[in-house]
């Protein structure tokens, strides 16, 4: 999937949390959060430990070292009106210097067969509605936007 035969997706465990806290923080900064690897790290690890999350890792394999390019993170969910598991893509990130390589859209395909494994129904994701070129992915690989809900949220102190 992918244009490297070097690049592989692996479902991370604990042996990798470093690798992906290395990802899974520029993400947060991407998304204009303050740098934290240390808190972001521990946040991956209760999520891995107490499994509330699964996370799909691109890595590129060299012949000494393993270079992280890519992660999705996806976390379980249940649709009530149909009465069926759902898995809400929540983040998902590509290093700058793995961009236009394949990797976002291989990490999507991931997170879509994980689903369908699974059994859920759905796989559900939002973005920043300024967030174009992740949205020219999203609809290119088959997500249709919803033109029809509202979405609230209410922060909690």
């Amino acid at each position: 999937m992918t244009n490297d035969e070097n690049i592989v997706l692996i479902k991370a465990d604990l042996d990798q949390i470093d690798l992906v806290a290395e990802l899974f923080d520029k993400y947060r900064v991407f998304y204009e959060q303050p740098s934290n690897v240390e808190e972001g790290k521990k946040f991956i690890r209760e999520r891995m430990a107490k499994q509330q999350s699964v996370i799909f890792l691109a890595i590129e394999q060299q012949e000494s070292s393993v270079k992280p390019l890519g992660f999705v993170q996806l976390f379980p969910s249940f649709s009530s009106v149909n009465l069926a598991k759902i898995w809400i893509l929540n983040d998902l990130y590509v290093d700058q210097s793995a961009r236009r390589m394949g990797v976002a859209k291989s990490l999507m395909q991931r997170a879509k067969e994980h689903a369908l494994e699974t059994g859920a129904k759905e796989l559900t994701l939002e973005t920043a509605s300024s967030n174009h070129k992740a949205q020219d992915l999203y609809e290119l690989i088959g997500y249709e936007k919803d033109e029809e809900h509202f979405y609230y949220s209410l922060l909690i102190d």
